[in-house]
């Protein structure tokens, strides 16, 4: 078999980061659609090649690019008659359903936006969707209350054309996406003149994880799939003909970076494991079982799996190990090299990029460095008085951009302007995370702005004390946030969840306390220590540490 992907780069292989960095280039055909010219075009070259292997907790099924090609048709067909024209928005609420796939590809065809939603979305949320977005219809999930959640939400705003469609079911009033995609002619032609596409439209928008406040609307353009050939090829080293598995769910746009455009362009299919309730168990044996060769996932989640037994599981067709989604902890990176003989490497995006910092394959990863920038991506670190930082000091994270938008970087926010020129200004997309650089060029992540804590004078970045605490033996995971204080300012806390076999008691805060003063600047440890069950996360495994603030806020009055 063979990729695609010199169609659409300057060279493939590289001697060393400096090669790579100044060598490297997208190529970005004129009306380029991933749909119509990644998609359709192994369908026609190489139709057996596998796109997707899927699977829940009962079945499997493979989808061949042939296949592809043929359900994004009648998809497209079944939106084209269900209403749905060019630039036209459909949320798409399928978990990791396979016909989420069919659907984003059939939307581009036509030109329609696709916004994916998770599915723990309640009314409130789907309202404030409809509304931001101006949504025209939903596809969405039998199960999980989604339907309900849709129809209170209809109900609330007095929508009476909204266009509903259920996966996995029938139901009143609704399409049966099923049953209508079955009956749906396969045949299906570009269009051309004033339907067809350019690479300036919007080929998808995404809702930002809201760890920070409502979330915005952030919009990516059709070159948006191009550049993720680093993401996939560079930073994830995805094989051709091998089977990548990125943890994500479709609601978050973590799918995007790992479980189609990339990947297809390189020539690897995507593993998918729709299942109802995370555990690392039985995750560990459906990627050992079918033979992933690619792995991404956020810190979290191997956070996790090291607390499993790993050697009851084949690792043999794994060849490499990326994470991103928060920073990692080394004592994650160690455990996991010392399990696998693989090492970590981690890398930086937002959903507005691509991955635009990483640790790629020809650099030794710096546990707890986020790596280096990505070519194309003219990153420099920016201090509040907009002066570029030296080496050592802390900065705002800002991409260049007075040379123009490279592949990858979002077009701005949806239907916010306002926005848009608060976070881009002056030639320079600001990314609202703080870090700082050593003197080899490694960029190190200190936390979001609206997380940095202010204490007694000093600048505390939540990782690091994250990284300290998560070192005591007692702790499965943890977040520090900020907590008002009448004389210091802030005051750091530590909430906590206890691995299995510890239970909370003052004796262990005390015990955790003096173990981050051992490890870390003393002024840094949590003076405030909470244990919990769980921590309040996004669907793609991110801390909401703004959810934590404002409990602790409520709480004091």
């Amino acid at each position: 078999m063979a990729s695609l992907l010199n169609k659409f780069v300057s060279k493939i292989d590289f001697e060393s980061y400096e090669d790579f960095e100044k060598n490297f280039r997208i190529i970005v055909p004129e009306e380029f659609n991933f749909a119509y010219d990644v998609v359709d075009e192994y369908a026609d070259k190489y139709p057996e090649k596998i796109a997707m292997v899927w699977c829940d907790d009962n079945s499997d099924r493979i989808f061949t690019f042939k296949e592809m090609k043929i359900y994004s048709d009648k998809a497209a067909n079944l939106f084209r008659d269900s209403g749905i024209k060019k630039g036209e928005t459909v949320m798409l609420t399928l978990k990791s359903r396979y016909e989420f796939w069919f659907c984003l590809l059939a939307l581009n065809k036509i030109g329609a936006i696709p916004i994916p939603a998770t599915h723990m979305l309640k009314a409130k949320d789907i309202v404030y969707r409809i509304e931001s977005a101006d949504i025209k219809m939903i596809v969405c999930i039998a199960e999980e209350q989604v339907p309900e959640c849709v129809d209170e939400a209809e109900k609330d705003l007095g929508t009476r054309n909204l266009i509903k469609a259920v996966v996995g079911g029938g139901r009143k009033g609704w399409i049966n996406f099923r049953e209508e995609l079955e009956m749906a002619s396969e045949e299906f032609e570009r269009p051309t003149g004033e339907d067809s596409t350019c690479i300036d439209d919007p080929s998808v928008v995404y809702f930002s994880s809201g760890t920070t406040g409502l979330p915005k609307m952030i919009l990516h353009d059709f070159t948006y799939p191009l550049g993720h050939i680093i993401t996939a090829q560079y930073w994830q080293r995805v094989v051709d003909d091998g089977l990548h598995y990125t943890v994500s769910d479709t609601g978050w746009a973590k799918c995007l970076w790992g479980k189609i455009y990339g990947q297809w362009i390189s020539g690897s299919a995507v593993f998918v494991y729709d299942y109802d309730r995370f555990d690392a168990g039985k995750m560990l044996d459906k990627a050992s079982k079918h033979g992933v060769t690619t792995f991404c996932a956020p810190p979290t989640i191997y956070r996790f799996l090291i607390k499993e037994d790993l050697s009851k599981y084949n690792f043999s067709t794994l060849e490499y190990a990326v994470t991103a989604g928060e920073p990692l902890n080394p004592e994650v990176y160690n455990k996991f090299y010392e399990f696998t003989g693989l090492r970590l490497m981690e890398g930086f995006g937002q959903t507005e990029t691509v991955v635009c910092i990483a640790n790629f394959p020809w650099m030794k990863p710096r546990p707890g460095s986020m790596g280096k920038p990505a070519p194309g991506y003219d990153i420099f670190l920016m201090d509040k008085h907009g002066k570029i930082c030296d080496v050592g000091e802390e900065g705002e994270l800002v991409i260049k951009t007075v040379n123009g938008k490279p592949p990858g970087l979002f077009g701005g926010y949806y239907k916010d302007q306002n926005k848009t020129d608060e976070a881009w200004h002056d030639g320079y997309y600001h990314t609202g995370d703080t870090a700082w650089k050593d003197e080899d060029g490694y960029l190190w992540f200190v936390g979001r702005n609206d997380d940095i804590i202010k204490s007694s004078g000093y600048r505390i970045g939540p990782f690091e004390v994250e990284s300290a605490v998560i070192s005591h033996h007692s702790v499965l995971e943890c977040a520090i946030t900020g907590v008002p204080h009448p004389i210091r300012g802030q005051v750091v806390k530590a909430t906590i969840v206890l691995a299995k076999g510890y239970e909370p008691s003052e004796e262990l805060k005390k015990d955790i306390q003096n173990h981050v003063k051992s490890v870390t600047a003393p002024y840094k440890y949590p003076r405030i220590i909470e244990f919990v069950d769980e921590l309040p996360k996004t669907i793609s495994g991110k801390i909401r540490r703004i959810e934590i603030r404002e409990r602790d806020e409520e709480e004091q009055g």
